[in-house]
This record gives structure tokens, C-alpha cells and sequence, in this order.
């Protein structure tokens, strides 16, 4: 099994990766925020940091997904390499902060490595508004997050609508988690177990 959580900044992603992976017992892939280079220059400067941000996300991202298709060990994915290309690159394009000769240099080397990628068993979205985002965001502190827009947010979870509104590649579960704190609350973390273990004995059948 390959689940894949997905969702905006803040949203919880990599907390619901972490506490769905040791509820199970499987294998956590994360992104590679804290590792990233490139992360603290972008928030100073998108710019000029855009394409090389994306393209760092982009490799990191596939050689991730290669591992997991390869190890075939059950595993829960933190974000997923369609949100790299339709929400972050795609975004950025749109705001003007990537050219357009280097957002189609990147939608190509995207293209060519999406054929060697399978989609997730089942994604997992968690559907935030902006006052959900922004306390999380403020909650765990990183510096560099401190100098993002609110607009930046809002422009991310509209692509986010939009992505999950056309999403075919595979098994889909929105979870609202605006009025969820599966942190402090055990119920409202069993209320998302059962919900993704209803989705998963689909798939078994």
C-alpha cells in the first residue's frame, strides 16, 4: 500500500504522516523541507530562487516515489509530486515569480518523469482555510515561513481546489480539518483512521 497525505502549508501533513505511520507500523517518506538549500533564500527572494527551489523539490520528490515503488513496503507519503508541478511551479508561474521559459523547462522535465511514476493507492487531502494555515504555520515557528503572504496562501489552496476538483489518477479522501486537532484530540484522529480505513478496504476488495 502507498498512501500519500496532501495539502497546503500548514495544513498537518507531515503530523498526520507521522502518527498514521507509527498507527500502522509502516514506513514514513517526508519532504525535504529542513534539508532544502534553497528553502530560506526563496522566502527572501521568490524570484530569483523560484526555478531552483522547484527543481530541487521536483528530483528530491522522485527519487522519493522510485523508492517507494520499488521497496514495496507499505508506505505513507508526505505530499506528493503532482503538488510539486500543479500547485507550487504552477503557482509561482501564475504569480510571475518563475519565467515562462524556465516554468515549461520544468513542466518538460516534469512531464518526462511522471511516466515512470504511479499514483498513491489513496491520497489524502486535508482541506484548511487561511485562519488554519496561518495558527499552524505560527505554531511550529520556522523562521523563514514568517516572511509568507497571506495572498501566497490563498493563491495555493485556489490550485489546491482546483488540482483535487480534477483529480483522476487514483483513489481520492478530502478530510476538513479546519475544525480537527488530531494532535490533542485521540477522536479526532481515530475519526480520520476510520474514515482512510473505509477507503482502504475499498481498495482490498
Amino acid at each position: 500500500m502507498h498512501l500519500a497525505v496532501s495539502g497546503n502549508i500548514g495544513s498537518g501533513k507531515t503530523t498526520l504522516t507521522e502518527k498514521l505511520a507509527k498507527h500502522y507500523g509502516w514506513k514514513a517518506e517526508f519532504e525535504s523541507v529542513d534539508n532544502n538549500p534553497y528553502l530560506p533564500d526563496f522566502y527572501e527572494d521568490m524570484k530569483r530562487w523560484a526555478f531552483h527551489l522547484q527543481v530541487y523539490f521536483l528530483n528530491s520528490r522522485y527519487n522519493q516515489i522510485r523508492t517507494i515503488q520499488d521497496s514495496k513496503v507499505n508506505t505513507i507519503q508526505d505530499r506528493t509530486i503532482y503538488e510539486d508541478a500543479y500547485i507550487f511551479a504552477a503557482n509561482l508561474y501564475k504569480s510571475k515569480l518563475l519565467t515562462e521559459r524556465d516554468y515549461w523547462n520544468y513542466r518538460s522535465l516534469f512531464d518526462s518523469m511522471i511516466q515512470h511514476v504511479k499514483a498513491p493507492d489513496l491520497l489524502i487531502y486535508l482541506k484548511a482555510d487561511i485562519p488554519k494555515l496561518v495558527g499552524q504555520i505560527e505554531k511550529r515557528g520556522r523562521t523563514y515561513e514568517t516572511a509568507m503572504r497571506i495572498d501566497y496562501l490563498k493563491n495555493l489552496n485556489q490550485h489546491y481546489e482546483d488540482w483535487i476538483g480534477n483529480y483522476k489518477e487514483g483513489k481520492l479522501l478530502i478530510i476538513d480539518v479546519n475544525d480537527l486537532d488530531f494532535v490533542e484530540r485521540q477522536e479526532d484522529f481515530s475519526f480520520i483512521v476510520e474514515k482512510i480505513e473505509r477507503e482502504m478496504f475499498g481498495l482490498f476488495a
